[in-house]
C-alpha cells in the first residue's frame, strides 16, 4: 500500500520549492505604470557604478569583475530574490571577507567560493532558515554594522594616499603600513582627490539629497585628472563586455579547502542580504519580504556571477535604501539599475578606465560615514550595559579578526547574557500559609511551626538552579516543604537535577517534600530522573492546587493538634 504520511512530505516540500519561484504577479504593476521604477532604477545605477567599480578594485579582482557582479547579480536577485525593493551586487561587508580569501587562494579561489557558497545559500532556503534573522539581536547589528564601516575605511587608506604596495594581513595592518609609506615618500594629489571627493558626497548629499553626488564627485575627478594630466593611479582598462561564462575556474580537487570560506562567504551573504530586505520592509509601504525566497535569490545570484567572473554579492542596504527613497514601487527598478549598468560596460568602458583610484576611495570612505546610526548607537548604550558589552564586543571583533567571528561573538555574548538575566529574574519566595488557605490565627501558628510554603517564579534552569538550592538548604525545623510552581516558566534537565537533589537532602533530614500546581511537561523531567514514582503514595506528592496539597500536608502532621478541616 502506498505510504500516505510519504505523500503528504512530497507535496509539502513541492509546495515550499514553488513558493521559492517568481511569479507573473508580482511584475504586472511594473508593465501597467514603469515609470517610477525606471526612474528609481535610473538613480540607483548612478549611485551603484562607483561603487560597484570601487568594491571590484578592493578585493583585489578588478573594477570590471565588481560591475560584473553588480550586473549579472542584480538581474539574477531582482528576479528571483525575496524582496520587491532589494538591490544586490558587491558590498563592503564582502569585500573584507574575501580580501584574505583573495590573498590565499587567489582569483581562481575567490570564484570558487562564490559558486559553493550561492549552493549553500539554496540549501539554507529549502531548509527555511531565512526566518531566524527576525532573533539577531539589535546590539549585534549595530556593533556588526559599525565595525564593518571602520574596516572599509581602513581598507580605503592605501589608494586614499597614493600607496600600491602596503602590506599586512588585516587591513588595520595594511592601513598602517600605507600610512608609514606615506609619510616617507608624502604626496597631496592623491589624499586631496579622495577627500575632495568626500566632502562633495556629503556635504552635497546633505543638502540636496536628491543629486547622486557619489557620480557628480567621480566624473569631476576623472575630468580633472585628465585636463590636467595628473600623475595619480587610475583602474586602467576594462572590459567592453560580459565574458563569457565557464567553469575553467572550478578544480576538484581544491574544493575541500575552500568550504570553510564558502560556509563564510554564505553567512554573510545571507545575513546583509536578510538586514538589507528587512530595512527596506520597513521604508516602504505595504513591503514584506520572504526571508527564504531572499536566500533562494541570493543563492542564485551568487551561483551566476563567478561564471562570468564576478565575485560574491549580497543584498546592498545602502543602495536598497536609495532605491525604495527614489519611488521605487515592483522589481523592476532593480532589474533596471543592472541592465544600465550594463550599457555602461558596453558604451563607455574608456571612460570608466580613467577613473582615479583615489576618487573610488573617497566614494567609499564617505560611505562609511553614512553607514554608521549614531543615533541608533547611543540609544543602545543608553538602554543597559549588557548591550553596550555586546555591541562593543561585536565592533572589536569585527575591525580586529572578521565579520563571521564578530557575529558568533556578539550572539554568543548576547546568549549569555540574556541568560544571566533570566537567571537573575527566577526567585524563591517563602509564602505565609494564612495567604494560601484559610485558617484562623491560632491553627495557621501551629501549621507555621510544621509547614512551609514557597513559591518558584521564572525559569529554573542552569543558570538559575544552584542559587535555587541554597536557598532551599536554609530550610530546617520544619516537617513539610510545599513548593508552589504554578509560575515556573521552564525547567530543563539541569534545573530537574538541581530540584531532586534538594528533595532527596530536605527529606534526608526528615523533611516531606510536596509540590503544587506544576504544569504536566515540568513533571515529565522530574519523573523521568525518578523525583516521582508513576505510582503508589509517591502519586500523592504532587497537587494541582496549593489548598490541597495544604490538605495533605496536614495529615503528615497528625501528632499536632490541628484542625482536621481541609482547606477548599
Amino acid at each position: 500500500m502506498p505510504d500516505p504520511t510519504r505523500h503528504t512530505r512530497t507535496s509539502e516540500t513541492l509546495g515550499a520549492m514553488t513558493a521559492l519561484l517568481p511569479r507573473w504577479s508580482e511584475w504586472k504593476p511594473a508593465f501597467r505604470a514603469p515609470g517610477a521604477d525606471l526612474l528609481a532604477g535610473l538613480v540607483v545605477a548612478l549611485v551603484a557604478l562607483p561603487l560597484a567599480l570601487g568594491f571590484g578594485v578592493s578585493t583585489g579582482l578588478g573594477a570590471a569583475a565588481g560591475l560584473t557582479t553588480a550586473i549579472v547579480a542584480g538581474v539574477v536577485a531582482a528576479v528571483f530574490g525575496g524582496s520587491r525593493f532589494q538591490i544586490s551586487g558587491p558590498t563592503g561587508a564582502m569585500t573584507v571577507v574575501l580580501v584574505p580569501i583573495v590573498a590565499e587562494y587567489g582569483p581562481t579561489g575567490v570564484l570558487a567560493v562564490g559558486l559553493m557558497a550561492g549552493v549553500v545559500l539554496l540549501v539554507l532556503a529549502v531548509a527555511g532558515i531565512g526566518r531566524a534573522v527576525r532573533y539577531m539581536p539589535a546590539p549585534v547589528i549595530e556593533g556588526f554594522t559599525a565595525g564593518i564601516a571602520v574596516v572599509i575605511a581602513l581598507q580605503q587608506i592605501p589608494a586614499a594616499l597614493g600607496i600600491a604596495d602596503a602590506r599586512g594581513e588585516k587591513v588595520w595592518q595594511s592601513a598602517f603600513d600605507a600610512a608609514r609609506s606615506f609619510v616617507s615618500h608624502a604626496s597631496v594629489l592623491s589624499p586631496a582627490v579622495a577627500l575632495a571627493v568626500a566632502v562633495v558626497m556629503l556635504v552635497g548629499g546633505r543638502l540636496v539629497p536628491k543629486i547622486p553626488f557619489s557620480l557628480v564627485a567621480v566624473a569631476a575627478a576623472t575630468v580633472a585628472t585628465r585636463l590636467f594630466d595628473l600623475d595619480i593611479a587610475r583602474i586602467g582598462a576594462i572590459p567592453s563586455s560580459l565574458s563569457v561564462p565557464t567553469l575553467s575556474f572550478l578544480h576538484l580537487g581544491d574544493l575541500t579547502t575552500l568550504v570553510a570560506p564558502a560556509f563564510a562567504v554564505a553567512a554573510l551573504a545571507a545575513l546583509e542580504s536578510l538586514l538589507s530586505a528587512t530595512a527596506a520592509d520597513s521604508m516602504g509601504v505595504g513591503a514584506r519580504h520572504n526571508p527564504d525566497r531572499e536566500l533562494f535569490g541570493q543563492g542564485l545570484a551568487n551561483i551566476a556571477a563567478p561564471l562570468f567572473g564576478g565575485v560574491p554579492a549580497t543584498g546592498a542596504i545602502a543602495r536598497t535604501a536609495v532605491n525604495v527613497r527614489s519611488g521605487a514601487r515592483t522589481r523592476l527598478a532593480a532589474l533596471t539599475h543592472a541592465l544600465i549598468l550594463a550599457a555602461i560596460m558596453y558604451a563607455a568602458a574608456g571612460l570608466v578606465a580613467d577613473i582615479p583610484l583615489a576618487a573610488l576611495a573617497g566614494v567609499l570612505l564617505a560611505t562609511t560615514v553614512r553607514m554608521v546610526e549614531t543615533a541608533s548607537i547611543r540609544a543602545i548604550t543608553r538602554a543597559s550595559g549588557a548591550d553596550t558589552v555586546v555591541m562593543v564586543a561585536t565592533f572589536l571583533v569585527t575591525v580586529v579578526f572578521d565579520l563571521v567571528t564578530a557575529v558568533a561573538v556578539g550572539v554568543g555574548f548576547a546568549a549569555v547574557l540574556a541568560l544571566r538575566a533570566i537567571a537573575r529574574s527566577a526567585t524563591v519566595e517563602q509564602v505565609p500559609l494564612d495567604a494560601l488557605d484559610a485558617v484562623s490565627a491560632e491553627e495557621g501558628e501551629l501549621l507555621r511551626q510544621h509547614i512551609v510554603a514557597y513559591r518558584i517564579d521564572g525559569a529554573l534552569f542552569f543558570g538559575a538552579a544552584h542559587s535555587f538550592l541554597l536557598e532551599l538548604a536554609d530550610v530546617s525545623d520544619v516537617q513539610v516543604v510545599i513548593l508552589r510552581m504554578s509560575r515556573v516558566s521552564t525547567i530543563d534537565a539541569t534545573g530537574a537535577i538541581v530540584l531532586e537533589d534538594a528533595i532527596s537532602e530536605l527529606e534526608h533530614r526528615g523533611i516531606t517534600v510536596l509540590i503544587s500546581g506544576a504544569k504536566p511537561e515540568h513533571l515529565r523531567p522530574l519523573t523521568a530522573l525518578g523525583v516521582f514514582a508513576t505510582g503508589g503514595d509517591d502519586v500523592r506528592r504532587s497537587f494541582d492546587t496549593t489548598p490541597q496539597a495544604i490538605a495533605y500536608a496536614r495529615t503528615l502532621v497528625a501528632d499536632v493538634d490541628l484542625d482536621p478541616r481541609v482547606g477548599s
